[in-house]
Order: structure tokens, then C-alpha cells, then sequence
């Protein structure tokens, strides 16, 4: 045997952590056992966030949903389906369903086509441009529950300044915060709040590789062209995104009980006809009403609704949306 046969236990890869797993009498942990424990410890504080304050809660409601808990009696009692039976065959559920179906339809693309718009003005060369950034996305930073009081204070129809401005051309003043104008004030108090759209835009914006529209402009392209034919299919994620994110924000929007004129305590009878959405339905059913186990049922009921509708954006639009990735990066 030769000098370079004869190599030392101590030598080889690993031999020096498994000779002091043995000394000390612990079980050698494997790489893979390693990375496992570290992930596991890692995404835990998510992991027991989720169960708590998500499982938990949804199973809970939906163990409501079958009984006809009100939240203080004891006297409640196992109603099975019943609840699901009286939504399925409520108008006022059907009627608030639908107008939350008509609000999402309408604000969601405006939302996204204002955001975009924004998105394109501000990601050019100008001056000051990180200013005119930072003040259009300043009202998406401000709470719901601010906004919503100040659009009251701008709509109200005795001091209000939308009033006043059209006092001083000699019109009358308009009751903004009631039929057939509330709905118009809610999808402007939607629309104020564009620049988390337009944060989203600039970033896909950004990533657009600027030697494709420089090759459009050579090839006389014209701007609306380039815009319609690259940026639009390279934002086909990014617009992906904010549809299905505005879908889901838009029927659970509590928009209308911030904008309700002052009233009872609960708000709800004082929320116009056309802004009594599904979302308002479900807070008289709660609040007003203390019909803990219907609103529940009402709840899940939305929930399997928005699955459907994510699951069906997904299918039809998936032909349309063009992903940007490296074939070697799918390996």
C-alpha cells in the first residue's frame, strides 16, 4: 500500500461530524433532515398564524352557519342546511349579490386601467417624478376608515365642497350620498385609492426590456402600437394579479357603511339602495340583526363564490397571459 492510499479517518467528508455525533451519543442528522427542521422553524410563526387566526376562525363559522346562534342566548339550536335553504331563497340576498357582482365588474377595471395609466405617466423621464410618485400613491396608504369619513365630509350635501362648487356656478345642490348618486361617489372613493394599482403597474413596467420597443420604433411602430402589442402581453401577470386581488377586494368592500350619512348606530338603514351590497347584507345580518349563524352561512356561501370566480379567471385567461420566463429556468 502506497503513501497515497492510506487516508485518514479524519480526512474524509463528514467523518469528523459523525465521530463527535458518536462521542457524544446523539443520532447523526442528515442534511436534508437539517434543512427540513430550518424551514419548519422558519415559516412556523406563518404556519400557526394561519391555523389560529384563519382555519380556526372559518371552521368556527361554518359551525355556525348550521345553527341559530345569536351571539348571547344560549338558547340556540342545530338548523342543519336551514340557513343555506333561507339565502338560497332570500331576494334581498340575491338583489345584494348582485350589485356587489355589478360593483366589482365596474371598479375593478377602471381601478386597473386608471392604475396603469398612472403607472405609464409617472415611469417617464420627468422632473421630479419620484415626487409626483410618492403623492399619487399617498391615498392608497391612507386607512379606510379616513377616506371614507372625508368623501363624506366632500359629498355631504349641506357643507360639503362638491356642493359648494356648484352653489358657486349657480346649480343646486346634489344629495351625493344618496340615490342614484351614491354609487358614483363610491366607485370615486374606489378610484382615489389607484395608486397601489399603480405601484403594481410601475413595477411591471419596469421589467419590460427596453430593446423590444426600441426595435418597434425602427420597424415604425407607433407608441400605441408598441403599448398594445409588448408592454400589454408582457403586463399579462401583473394584470392577472390585480384582477383576481380587486375581484376579491371589491365584494368585500365595507366602503358603503363608511359613506352612509349619519343615522342609527349600526348604519345599515341608512346605507342608499344602490350601495346595499353583499358585504352590507352580511353586517345587518351580524350587527343589526344578531343572526350569527345566518350571516355565517351567507359568509361561506361568498367564499365558495369567489373560488368559482378565481378558478374561472384563471381557465379563460390563461390563453391571454404571456409569461416572460428563460426555457433553462423551468429545469
Amino acid at each position: 500500500m502506497t503513501v497515497h492510499q492510506v487516508t485518514s479517518v479524519t480526512d474524509r467528508p463528514g467523518a469528523a461530524h459523525a465521530g463527535r455525533a458518536q462521542a457524544t451519543g446523539r443520532p447523526r442528522i442528515s442534511m436534508t433532515a437539517r434543512r427540513h427542521r430550518a424551514f419548519y422553524l422558519f415559516t412556523s410563526p406563518w404556519i400557526l398564524g394561519f391555523l389560529l387566526l384563519t382555519v380556526t376562525p372559518m371552521a368556527y363559522a361554518l359551525w355556525l352557519s348550521f345553527t341559530t346562534f345569536d351571539g348571547i342566548s344560549p338558547n340556540w339550536r342545530y338548523v342543519g342546511l336551514g340557513n343555506y335553504r333561507e339565502l338560497l331563497s332570500d331576494p334581498v340576498t340575491w338583489d345584494a349579490l348582485g350589485r356587489a357582482g355589478l360593483f366589482a365588474v365596474t371598479s375593478v377595471p377602471l381601478s386597473i386601467v386608471a392604475g396603469l395609466a398612472l403607472a405609464v405617466l409617472v415611469n417617464r423621464p420627468l422632473k421630479a417624478r419620484g415626487l409626483f410618485r410618492t403623492l399619487l400613491y399617498l391615498p392608497a396608504v391612507v386607512p379606510p376608515v379616513g377616506a371614507g369619513i372625508a368623501f363624506k365630509l366632500l359629498f355631504d350635501q349641506n357643507s360639503g365642497a362638491a356642493n359648494g362648487v356648484l352653489t358657486f356656478f349657480g346649480i343646486d345642490a346634489v344629495g351625493w350620498l344618496a340615490d342614484p348618486y351614491a354609487r358614483y361617489v363610491l366607485l370615486m372613493a374606489v378610484l382615489w385609492g389607484a395608486g397601489n394599482v399603480m405601484i403594481i403597474s410601475l413595477a411591471g413596467l419596469q421589467d419590460v426590456p427596453r430593446e423590444l420597443h426600441e426595435a418597434a420604433r425602427i420597424d415604425g411602430a407607433s407608441a400605441w402600437r408598441a403599448f398594445r402589442s409588448i408592454t400589454v402581453p408582457l403586463l399579462s401577470p401583473v394584470l392577472l394579479f390585480q384582477t383576481v386581488t380587486g375581484m376579491i377586494a371589491s365584494v368585500q368592500t365595507i366602503m358603503p357603511l363608511l359613506l352612509a350619512p349619519l343615522g342609527d348606530t349600526s348604519g345599515i338603514t341608512t346605507i342608499p339602495q344602490s350601495n346595499y351590497l353583499y358585504m352590507m347584507h352580511v353586517f345587518a345580518q351580524y350587527f343589526a340583526l344578531g343572526r350569527y349563524g345566518y350571516a355565517s352561512a351567507l359568509l361561506w356561501v361568498l367564499f365558495v363564490l369567489i373560488l368559482i370566480a378565481t378558478g374561472l379567471i384563471f381557465k379563460f385567461a390563461s390563453g391571454a397571459v404571456f409569461y416572460n420566463v428563460d426555457p433553462e429556468a423551468k429545469k
